[in-house]
């Protein structure tokens, strides 16, 4: 199956394969350590939840390309698009590990206290890339993209539990992250209710 072809699925189903991808630009390379599912139009707290937007447009495919935006007017966060082209669906890089190019990496995050706080945080890892809006719309999976998504076999030890920060839908088990991995970010809550983590099978 080709890899395009993998990130083609569900988001539910996508998000778990991309632990431990790598996203490569010039000399920095990250492996995904922790994401997030978001379901497009059936997902309130989905950008595309009220239908494509010129803002929203590459999350309804295909997939395999990079939607990166802005928030709380300071931070970039970048997401892979997935699902069938045509049906909006992305997956958030909440967190991952720097291995490569971790002196540029540093430059970046000058201010990050530790290896594992490099790329932990949607923003951070935006920043360790140095993606911002100007890439939105990349295809991760062309030969000669400037940022490069290299699958690579599904994670073996995977949690799931509810996503962070978000106030719609804040009790959907939507979040995936390898188990015990120190770059992942800390659980905050986005609603009234927290569900505990539980293991992804």
């Amino acid at each position: 199956m080709s890899d395009r072809a993998r990130l083609s699925g569900p988001a539910r189903e996508v998000a778990p394969l991309l632990l431990g991808a790598r996203l490569e630009r010039g000399p920095v390379a990250v492996e995904l350590t922790e994401v997030e599912a978001y379901e497009g139009e059936a997902d309130p707290a989905s950008h595309a939840f009220r239908g494509r937007t010129a803002r929203n447009a590459v999350m309804f495919g295909p997939a395999g390309h990079l939607y990166v935006y802005f928030v709380y007017g300071m931070h970039w966060c970048a997401n892979i698009t997935c699902g069938p082209d045509g049906q909006a669906a992305a997956v958030l890089l909440r967190a991952g590990r720097v291995v490569a190019g971790e002196d540029e990496a540093r430059a970046r995050r000058p201010h990050a206290r530790s290896w594992a706080e490099l790329a932990r945080g949607p923003a951070r890892l935006a920043d360790c890339l140095g993606l911002t809006g100007a890439d939105t719309g990349l295809d991760l999976l062309g030969q000669a993209a400037s940022v490069r998504l290299r699958l690579g076999p599904a994670a073996g030890d995977v949690d799931v539990g509810p996503r962070v920060g978000v106030a719609a839908a804040h009790d959907e088990p939507l979040r995936f992250w390898l188990a015990g991995e120190p770059t992942v970010s800390s659980y905050r809550r986005g609603g009234r209710k927290a569900v505990a983590a539980r293991r992804h099978t």
